[in-house]
């Protein structure tokens, strides 16, 4: 196979956006537009990528990182002239070049494949990549000769009324013969509405000097979307959400209701895992076998394992062990870890917790800047106080111990193996292995006192004083 190389368009502003962050950068489904078009020139063997950058381009750069070179665009004269910018690199280059812009995101693998397979077949020195639309406004036209040939391609602002009816439309995605691609570029000019060079120009030129010009056509109209306002990134998003849950299910998942069910690019889920509806999966998150997520469940960059099950819960950078469950109501921060068949109620929060196997934090606690053994019972409103206003401090609570309800633990502080927490004490020190620990006011009854109470404070209502 010939060298292929990748140039990827990100130079753009996006002024129809309407944002401060630049076009490319606008995620969908959780990952930059340009990063998903790098996804796919990677998987496609492309030795060396080349991304045109020119608005925001440290952002773009600092975006990306070290996946691509870049090259500066410093003044937007268009598509041609972005292209040219990488000859420096890719001139004297004998190979394959593929130009893509990025803000396409939904151009697949499989169809740059093919696209590339084609014009090697054909001996193509271009090969454009088009799609049929019932409605083509605002796309170039691929005009064909009438034996069907590839003519040229004519920008939706200069197409006269029998062009502009073509519905056969250039989708921005091209396979080039490496040099003959840049030998064009230098016969491209800018007389035209626009007043700029255009990228697509180059196929005419070619055509006239009786190169073979190819056009591979995608049955996915998808991959045409350019995304160039929110509306559009709306678009975009729904059919990359529907690409990724069909992926999902073809894989032996069960998402109850896929049209609200949303699952970033980067996820990962294990067969016989179901999903209810309503749940958010982000990430960089890893679901395992047999698990149970949802309703109503929002995964961070969180690790599930397998037969574990959170529902109606919030978890960040967490991880779940084996068997566990949590929920309803529950809210894992960054850091906490569970081992295998624990167990978190509703409205219990972690954070930076480690809990072994076989705990439980039942109802209403915190536990937080804690180390919790295996077998541990934390009963209702527990909390572990670990903030001082300037520092986070460690609690640690070993094998066994029993720690009942509301119990605050001042940390640093830690429970020993086996002891046991009596309810309503505030523990300053450590309770040492196997000793049971009170820390609670002696309980004091004043007989009828209770009326005097009562009727003291209805004076004072009464008289409207506090």
């Amino acid at each position: 196979m010939k060298t292929r190389m990748a140039i990827v368009l990100a130079a753009g502003k996006g002024k129809r956006m309407k944002s401060k962050l630049y076009k490319v950068l606008h995620p969908v489904c959780g990952k930059p537009m340009a990063a998903h078009v790098l996804d796919v020139v990677d998987e496609a063997a492309c030795s060396r990528k080349i991304v045109i950058v020119g608005h925001g381009a440290e952002a773009v750069q600092a975006k990306l990182g070290e996946r691509a070179e870049f090259v500066l665009q410093a003044e937007q004269l268009g598509t041609g002239h972005a292209v040219a910018q990488a000859k420096p690199l890719l001139g004297e280059i004998d190979g394959t070049t593929i130009v893509i812009c990025g803000d396409t995101p939904l151009v697949t693998t499989a169809t740059v494949e093919a696209l590339a397979a084609l014009h090697a077949e054909r001996g193509a020195a271009a090969t454009v990549l088009t799609a049929e639309l019932a409605d083509p406004t605002g796309y170039g036209r691929l005009i064909r000769t009438t034996s069907g040939e590839v003519e040229r391609i004519v920008e939706q602002k200069d197409c006269t009324p029998e062009q502009a009816a073509v519905k056969e439309i250039n989708t921005g995605t091209y396979c080039f013969d490496n040099r003959k691609l840049f030998a064009a570029l230098e016969q491209v000019d800018n007389r035209n509405t626009q007043g700029e060079y255009y990228l697509t120009d180059v196929i005419g030129i070619l055509q006239r000097q009786g190169e073979v010009i190819e056009a591979y056509c995608t049955a996915d109209e998808a991959e045409a979307l350019g995304v160039n306002d929110r509306v559009a990134l709306a678009a975009a998003e729904r059919a990359m959400r529907r690409r990724i849950n069909h992926g999902h299910m073809l894989g032996g998942v069960t998402l109850l209701d896929p049209e609200t069910t949303y699952i970033e690019a980067d996820v990962r889920i294990g067969a016989d895992t179901v999903v209810y509806p309503g749940s958010v999966l982000r990430g960089l998150t890893v679901i395992g076998e047999d698990c149970i997520v949802g309703p109503q469940a929002e995964l961070i960059d969180t690790v599930l394992e397998d037969g574990a099950c959170i529902r109606h819960a919030v978890s960040e950078r967490a991880e779940i062990g084996p068997g566990s469950t949590v929920g309803p109501y529950a809210n894992l921060r960054p850091g906490t870890k569970l081992g295998s068949g624990c167990k978190l109620g509703n409205f219990v929060e972690l954070k930076n917790a480690v809990l072994g196997d076989g705990s439980k934090v039942s109802h209403l606690s915190y536990v937080g800047d804690a180390k919790v053994g295996a077998d541990v019972n934390i009963g209702c409103g527990a909390i572990t106080v670990n903030y001082d206003g300037f520092n986070k401090s460690l609690t640690e609570i070993a094998d066994g111990a029993f720690v009942g309800s509301n119990v605050n633990l001042i940390a640093p502080v830690r429970v020993g193996k086996g002891a046991y927490v009596v309810a309503g004490s505030t523990i300053t020190q450590d309770v040492p292995e196997g000793d049971l620990a009170i820390a609670r006011e002696r309980q004091v009854n004043k007989p009828g006192y209770a009326d005097k109470i009562r009727n003291r404070a209805k004076a004072r209502k009464e008289q409207g004083r506090p």
